[in-house]
């Protein structure tokens, strides 16, 4: 009881020291000096019909903002906002205005605050939203079959050939997983950092990424370690380890897709389905390479399929309905701390049993090779 007593008096100590800044607040006269920090956050523009703008915002700032009129194209319209007009630190509001905007036209969006400060955002193609209805649901699940569960599958019928090639080849294509999984891993973080931007600061879009990244590997080895005790992991384990990673890399891609259609960019929506299609086909090799001297049944090579093409369907329904840059952040960095965690049980396997590892040459020739075919499958994905 003692012991617990001396662990929980600093933070009773903490505890009274922030309540004592709270009730003094020697911030008074800063505030009276300066004016405030005001911010608010676009999170996503809809177009839910004919006639009406949608608008979701976020207070990321430290202080409360009230939302004092909004204008359209340089004009001041009449709205509504829900809950309240203002906003305290990390709530959402929505505005909704009766605007007859035209189909296939940009516009822009300003918010204006009750101190007079501005929230601009530009939409460059203004089109009706999709709605969660049987045809969108069915098209977007279409679109992630197509582009996700399909080419993951495809790749999956290597696994006959790599159960008939020596050992020194299954390394070789071992090598060849770790480069396709190098050259995800980093797109999945290139995507999360451009996407900062449009977080708000509150919630720290840079820190979501360092707890994706850093976090992932480090559950998804201590859930590995209880769920296995003190043995090796296993090919098929090796398998589902990299389907996970693919499919959480996937569920991004998903995400892009299904954007992409909902703020009307349809030649980069298609874009984007064609040269994922290409570039997802490699995954299924990545995925069967440790089960190349293994006889897995159909089922286990269903499910790991499923596992690794499925999350795109998730992906292009949560870009489609309900976009938002910071959970993107998060989905992203989450995928490329699981790619992490799959290259380092991939090296250490590369490595054990006398195997020299990337050490050898055609080991790393393997590594170059999936960077090289993840990249040139690349150039066929729009930007």
């Amino acid at each position: 009881m003692a012991l617990a007593a001396k662990g929980v008096l600093p933070l009773l100590l903490l505890a009274g020291l922030l309540a004592l800044f709270v009730r003094v607040d020697p911030t008074d006269v800063f505030r009276a000096a300066f004016p405030p920090i005001e911010e608010l956050t676009f999170e996503r523009i809809a177009f839910p019909q004919p006639g009406l703008i949608r608008v979701h915002m976020v207070n990321g700032g430290p202080e409360p903002v009230t939302v004092a009129q909004v204008m359209v194209d340089d004009a001041y319209w009449e709205h509504t906002v829900v809950p309240d007009r203002e906003v305290g630190r990390l709530e959402d509001i929505v505005l909704e205005i009766p605007y007859p905007w035209v189909d296939g036209d940009p516009l822009i969006v300003t918010i204006v605050s009750s101190t007079g400060v501005t929230f601009t955002q530009e939409v460059a193609v203004a089109t009706q939203s999709p709605q969660i209805n049987r045809s969108y649901v069915v098209t977007f699940a279409l679109l992630g079959l197509y582009v996700g569960v399909i080419p993951v599958f495809l790749g999956l019928l290597w696994l006959p050939f790599l159960a008939g090639v020596s050992q020194r080849w299954i390394d070789f294509f071992l090598s060849f997983t770790v480069g396709l999984l190098l050259f995800l891993g980093v797109d999945a973080l290139e995507g999360a950092f451009e996407l900062t931007g449009q977080v708000a600061s509150a919630f720290q879009g840079v820190g979501l990424i360092v707890l994706g990244v850093v976090g992932t590997p480090l559950v998804i080895h201590a859930v590995g370690r209880v769920a296995r005790g003190d043995s090796a992991i296993t090919p098929l384990g090796m398998s589902m380890l990299i389907a996970i990673g693919i499919g959480l890399h996937n569920l991004g891609e998903g995400l892009a897709i299904g954007s992409s259609y909902a703020v009307g960019e349809v030649a980069l929506g298609t874009s984007l389905v064609f040269g994922f299609l290409l570039h997802n086909t490699t995954e299924g090799l990545g995925i069967v390479a440790p089960l190349a001297r293994s006889r897995p049944s159909y089922v286990k090579l269903v499910a790991l399929g499923l596992i690794a093409g499925v999350p795109t369907i998730f992906g292009t329904w949560i870009g489609g309905f309900s976009y938002s840059p910071t959970a993107s952040v998060l989905f992203l960095a989450i995928g490329a701390g699981a790619i992490v965690q799959v290259i380092s049980v991939l090296g250490r396997s590369m490595g054990s049993r006398g195997r020299e590892g990337f050490k050898d040459p055609l080991n790393a020739a393997g590594v170059v090779v999936g960077l090289i075919v993840m990249y040139t499958t690349g150039l066929f994905v729009a930007a």
